[in-house]
C-alpha cells in the first residue's frame, strides 16, 4: 500500500461542472491543501455518457483510477451497472482485489459493508442522506468519518459539486489496505448515495 494513505485528514473535492458526465475528484491534505491524489474517471463510454443524464444515472458502471499528482497508479475503484445496490470493487496498484464495498438496504440511513478480498466483514459504513455524516464502525468503535463541506451557496445552487473531509483516526493502524478503501469510500457514498437522493 503506498505510505500516502497514511495521512490522518483528506479533503476531497468534487470537480465542478454544470453538464458533467464523469465524477472527478481532488483530494488534498485536509492540513496543508497540499494535493495529493486525483481520481479520475478515464474511459466512460459513449452510451454511459449518454445515461449519465438520465435517470438511469446511478445504474451506469463506473471505473475510477486513483493517482498520485506525479502520475503514479495508487488505486482502482470500479462498479458494473447496478440494478438496485452497489457492489464496488477496490484494487490496488497492481490491479490486484483488496476489497469490496457492498451496499446494504436502508430507508434512512445509508450503509455499506466494507469486506476483504476474501469477503470477511472489516467494518460497516453506516451514515445519513441528510447531514452527509458517514461513520466506519467495528462493532462500537469508530474508526473513521467522513464530513461533507459545503462549498458556498452560488456553488451548490448551480452545480453537483460537494466537498468532504475524511478523517482517519489513530486507533486504525498505518499501512493497512482498510485505508487505502476508506478513501475509496468516500468517491462511492458521494457517487452512490448523492445520485440515489437527488
Amino acid at each position: 500500500m503506498n505510505h500516502i494513505f497514511n495521512r490522518p485528514t483528506f479533503f476531497i473535492k468534487e470537480h465542478t461542472g454544470i453538464f458533467k458526465a464523469a465524477n472527478n475528484y481532488d483530494i488534498f491534505d485536509a492540513d496543508s491543501a497540499e494535493l495529493l491524489l486525483e481520481c479520475r474517471e478515464e474511459e466512460l463510454g459513449f452510451f454511459t455518457k449518454l445515461l449519465r443524464f438520465t435517470g438511469a444515472k446511478t445504474m451506469t458502471p463506473f471505473c475510477s483510477v486513483v493517482r498520485t499528482a506525479d502520475g503514479t497508479h495508487v488505486m482502482t475503484i470500479r462498479r458494473g451497472v447496478s440494478f438496485i445496490f452497489s457492489k464496488v470493487e477496490i484494487l490496488d496498484d497492481y490491479d490486484n482485489c483488496i476489497g469490496i464495498l457492498d451496499q446494504r438496504f436502508g430507508i434512512i440511513r445509508g450503509k455499506f459493508d466494507m469486506l476483504d478480498a476474501d469477503g470477511n466483514l472489516l467494518c460497516e459504513v453506516r451514515g445519513n442522506w441528510t447531514s452527509w455524516g458517514f461513520k466506519f464502525l467495528r462493532g462500537e468503535e469508530e474508526l473513521a468519518a467522513i464530513h461533507k463541506q459545503w462549498a458556498g451557496f452560488a456553488k451548490e445552487l448551480f452545480t453537483t459539486a460537494d466537498n468532504y473531509v475524511l478523517e482517519i483516526y489513530p486507533s486504525t493502524p498505518e499501512n493497512v489496505s482498510i485505508r487505502a478503501m476508506m478513501l475509496a469510500t468516500v468517491l462511492c457514498v458521494d457517487f452512490v448515495f448523492k445520485e440515489q437522493s437527488n
